[in-house]
């Protein structure tokens, strides 16, 4: 029978915080095991494995994050939005580095729920980027562009990257402003 309480929602949300904790490479199903108290087959009454797992976490994590961007984004337009879209982004990757890393990888074909969620972040980050006037592939060139952007900062920052004194929020605005101005243009 299994354990009252846990599902394969309750499981992802507490591997997602888990993730945040311990790395999204050192995810294990042992690990997830012990978090509950639970032996390891146990957890096979409600997911299927770790692959499972995995996909449950970037599904919620990507949920989150397009939750994130549409409020930063909500009732602003052009360079504003933009900056307030990127710096809740890096809001995000700072407070969930696991979760972070499970929202970078691109759903796999057929997999209509995650499909959703990719989707979704894809229109509010299009929404922010038709006040430049963009639209088809231009959009999807600016949207790659903008991602890279971010995530090449977050990842390097994350990292240890940035020994300099200079203020990293301040070079993370101007990276920011850099791109805005260059889609004016």
């Amino acid at each position: 029978m299994p354990r009252a309480g846990l599902s394969r929602a309750v499981i992802a949300a507490d591997a997602a915080e888990l993730v945040d904790e311990i790395g999204w490479d050192q995810l294990t199903l042992a690990a997830v095991a012990a978090r509950f108290g639970v032996r390891q087959p146990s957890l096979y009454k409600h997911i299927a494995g770790l692959a499972e797992l995995r996909r449950d976490i970037s599904v919620l994590a990507g949920r989150e994050l397009h939750d994130d961007l549409t409020a930063a984004a909500v009732g602003r337009s052009g360079p504003d939005a933009m900056q307030s879209m990127a710096a809740a982004y890096r809001t995000f990757a700072k407070k969930h580095p696991g979760r972070y890393a499970a929202s970078v990888i691109a759903p796999p074909a057929g997999d209509t729920e995650y499909e959703q969620v990719a989707a979704a972040a894809v229109r509010t980050v299009s929404a922010v980027l038709a006040g430049y006037g963009l639209s088809g592939d231009d959009t999807i060139h600016a949207i790659r562009g903008l991602r890279a952007l971010m995530h090449g900062f977050v990842s390097l920052e994350g990292a240890g990257g940035f020994a300099l004194p200079q203020d990293l929020d301040e070079s993370y605005r101007r990276l920011v402003d850099g791109f805005s101005e260059s889609l004016r243009g």
